[in-house]
C-alpha cells in the first residue's frame, strides 16, 4: 500500500510557489504522492486564486526528489494531446521518471458548456479514449501518424507521409503510468480503465462526493481484473480522509481497504473537510498541518 495527497490546485495562498514547499513537505513527512486537482476555475462564488497544475507540478518537481507526483486528473479532453504529450513528458523528465498522469472526461458544465468545450459526455469518453491513443503513440518518439474522428496526426497530399517525432520519449519505461479515474457504478470508465495501469474510482450523488466504501473497492477490482488484458502491475486508487492526530486509527480505517486490493491511498487536503463553506478564509494551517502529520500508517 502507497500513501499519496490530494489538493485543488485554488485557494487563498496558492501559487506555484506554496505548492512546492507543501510537496517538499509531503515527502519529508513519509508520503509516497503529491497529487494536483486540475481545474481552470474555483467551486466558489467569490474569487479565489487558481493555479495551472503543470506549472506547479514542475516546481513541485524540483522541489522533491523521491515523492511520486502527477494531476489527479486532468480532463484530457479539453486538453490538446499533442501539447500534454510535451508537457508530460518534460515532467517526467524534470522529475527523474515519477510522474503518474491520472486522467479522466471532466464533470459540471463550468469548464465545459460554459466555456464552449465539448458538452457530451459520450463524446467526451470517445475523445478521451483516442487522446489516450494519440499521447501514448507520441510517447514513443518514434514516427507517428494517426487520423481519427477528433485528432489528427499527419499531412494532406502532397504530404500524406509526414509523420510526427516527439523526442525525447519518457524516462518511465514502458511508458509514463495512467490511471483512469471513472464515477462507479458506471461501466465504460472501468473497462477503459482496464486497458491502462490503474482505476480512480469515485462514487457521487448530484453534485455531492461520496465515499467509497471497502465493498466498492472490492467491485470494482473485480470488475476491472475481469476485463483485463495483461498481466502488467495495475494500481487501485482511492481518495478519503483519516484523522492524522491519531496514526494507529488512520491504519485501521484503511486496513479494509487493503484487504478489498486498495494500492493507493490518496488523503484528501481540502478545506471543505476543515469546515470551509466556499465563504471566507481558507482553513491553511489546518489543511497543511494534515500534510505534516504524514500518512495512516502504524
Amino acid at each position: 500500500m502507497r500513501y499519496g495527497l490530494s489538493m485543488p490546485n485554488f485557494g487563498e495562498g496558492i501559487d506555484a510557489g506554496a505548492i512546492a514547499d507543501l510537496a517538499s513537505e509531503a515527502e519529508e513527512a513519509g508520503w509516497d504522492g503529491f497529487f494536483l486537482w486540475d481545474h481552470l476555475l474555483a467551486f466558489s462564488p467569490e474569487p479565489v486564486p487558481v493555479v495551472d497544475p503543470w506549472i506547479s507540478l514542475a516546481a513541485a518537481a524540483i522541489s522533491t526528489s523521491l515523492i511520486r507526483l502527477g494531476p489527479m486528473v486532468t480532463p484530457l479532453p479539453r486538453r490538446r494531446p499533442v501539447k500534454l504529450a510535451r508537457e508530460s513528458v518534460s515532467l517526467d523528465h524534470l522529475s527523474g521518471g515519477r510522474l503518474i498522469l491520472g486522467v479522466g472526461i471532466g464533470a459540471m458544465p463550468y469548464e465545459w458548456d460554459y466555456l464552449g468545450e465539448e458538452p457530451d459526455m459520450r463524446v467526451r469518453g470517445a475523445m478521451l479514449d483516442e487522446g489516450l491513443e494519440v499521447l501514448t503513440g507520441l510517447w514513443t518518439g518514434e514516427p507517428f501518424g494517426h487520423r481519427g474522428e477528433h485528432y489528427r496526426i499527419g499531412g494532406e497530399p502532397p504530404d500524406e507521409g509526414w509523420r510526427a517525432v516527439f523526442y525525447p520519449p519518457p524516462l518511465q519505461r514502458p511508458r509514463i503510468p495512467i490511471w483512469v479515474a471513472g464515477t462507479w457504478p458506471s461501466r465504460p470508465p472501468f473497462r477503459r480503465a482496464a486497458r491502462w495501469d490503474g482505476v480512480f474510482p469515485m462514487k457521487a450523488e448530484g453534485r455531492r462526493i461520496l465515499p467509497m466504501t471497502p465493498r466498492d473497492v472490492r467491485d470494482v477490482t473485480r470488475y476491472v481484473a475481469g476485463h483485463r488484458t495483461n498481466g502488467g502491475p495495475f494500481d487501485v486508487v482511492v481518495t478519503g480522509e483519516t484523522p492524522g492526530e491519531d496514526r494507529a486509527a488512520g491504519a485501521e480505517a484503511v486496513a479494509p481497504y487493503e484487504v478489498a486490493g486498495l494500492t493507493w491511498w490518496i488523503e484528501s487536503i481540502d478545506p471543505w473537510r476543515f469546515g470551509w463553506t466556499e465563504s471566507g478564509p481558507w482553513p491553511t494551517g489546518e489543511m497543511r498541518a494534515r500534510v505534516r502529520q504524514g500518512p495512516p500508517k502504524a
